[in-house]
């Protein structure tokens, strides 16, 4: 993708998230660009258009008036989102939708039965992008560890670790049987996604943990308050087999009827030591071979980022017909029903078991 034929953008809200869509187009300008933002006011209009650079508008009809971007990105909040997605769609416009699409199973039912057959919808799910992740998708996708029995995640929340526990489990649109419990346990909680707190003192930090008992195998679900952020609380995650399993970068698998072997998925990062290549995740390989790497060297990116600047690529190139969907608005849907699920469970204190919808294929 050159210079000209950068992927253009607009984007409706103009809260933190948004402007970290900003941040990564301002710093990879030759694959993204962003043509405007809608905001509610017009004061955070003119804030909006003095901090980050960007065209600010009152409504989605002047932001396409001015220039027509290639897709949206609808950053809003959870009773919004599926308003916004619906006025975009009417206006024909491709929409990449921040997580999740709609609150609840009703609205999730409801924006489906108004947009689903439309094909302009996609979801902002970002996980299986993030280099780590999208190695060990492959290795599964490869049979290396035989056929996926289980998925244990215990890293992000809800719809997002749901993502995680479907696509590696292969488990798709089946319905599921889901048992969630809750408890609480004293922990220091120095980090926010607003930086250092200067606080040691353990406060009380509830643990949910959730299994998910698909026909194709089980999801175990792990997520401690403020886990993304909390650096006393890893991220970690195992992926079982019928031929071995993959233990965060740990790879065992059988070789043959007497032969177990033990591999890792090696990364290349540079910038170490003596190395002036800059700062960047190179590759991720497993033995000898490269199954993830980074197309954006140079960027400096977090792992988050480069996951981020991932899907809005793809989601250009989706746009121009040269891709297959990022992330279907029906797999969106899909993950927030389970993780609502895993809610239902959690307050009822008995198994919930999902139904099949309308957007299941």
């Amino acid at each position: 993708m050159g210079a000209q034929s950068a992927g253009r953008f607009g984007l409706v809200g103009s809260g933190w998230r948004s402007e970290f869509f900003v941040r990564l187009a301002r710093q990879l300008p030759e694959r993204l660009s962003v043509s405007g933002v809608v905001t509610r006011s017009a004061e955070r209009g003119a804030e909006v258009e003095s901090r980050w650079g960007v065209p600010a508008f009152r409504s989605i009809g002047d932001m396409l008036a001015a220039e027509r971007p290639e897709f949206v990105i609808t950053s809003v909040p959870w009773p919004v989102n599926p308003v916004v997605i619906k006025e975009l769609v009417e206006f024909g416009v491709p929409v990449l939708a921040e997580t999740p699409p709609a609150a609840d199973l009703d609205g999730l039912r409801n924006l489906w039965n108004a947009v689903g057959s439309s094909g302009l919808v996609q979801v902002a799910e970002q996980y299986l992008h993030m280099p780590g992740h999208a190695a060990r998708l492959a290795l599964v996708r490869e049979s290396v560890i035989g056929e996926v029995t289980s998925v244990q995640v215990s890293s992000t929340h809800l719809y997002h670790a749901v993502s995680m526990i479907r696509h590696l489990l292969g488990a798709g649109f089946q319905e599921a049987t889901v048992s969630a419990r809750s408890f609480t346990a004293p922990l220091a909680d120095p980090l926010s996604k607003d930086g250092w707190t200067g606080g040691s003192t353990p406060k009380p930090a509830s643990t949910t943990i959730a299994t998910l008992e698909f026909a194709s195998g089980m999801g175990l679900y792990d997520f401690t308050d403020n886990q993304w952020w909390n650096p006393l609380r890893a991220r970690r995650i195992v992926i079982r087999g019928s031929l071995g399993e993959v233990v965060d970068d740990r790879v065992v698998r059988l070789a043959d009827p007497k032969t177990p072997v033990e591999s890792r998925l090696i990364r290349r990062q540079t910038g170490i030591d003596l190395n002036l290549e800059g700062f960047d995740l190179d590759h991720i390989s497993f033995d000898g071979r490269v199954l993830y790497r980074n197309d954006y060297q140079g960027a400096h990116f977090s792992e988050d980022d480069l996951a981020v600047v991932s899907l809005l690529c793809h989601m250009t190139s989706w746009c121009r017909n040269e891709a297959a969907e990022p992330y279907p608005l029906a797999d969106g849907c899909q993950d927030h029903q389970l993780s609502l699920a895993i809610g239902e469970s959690l307050r009822s204190g008995t198994p919930v078991t999902t139904t099949r919808e309308a957007w299941a294929r």
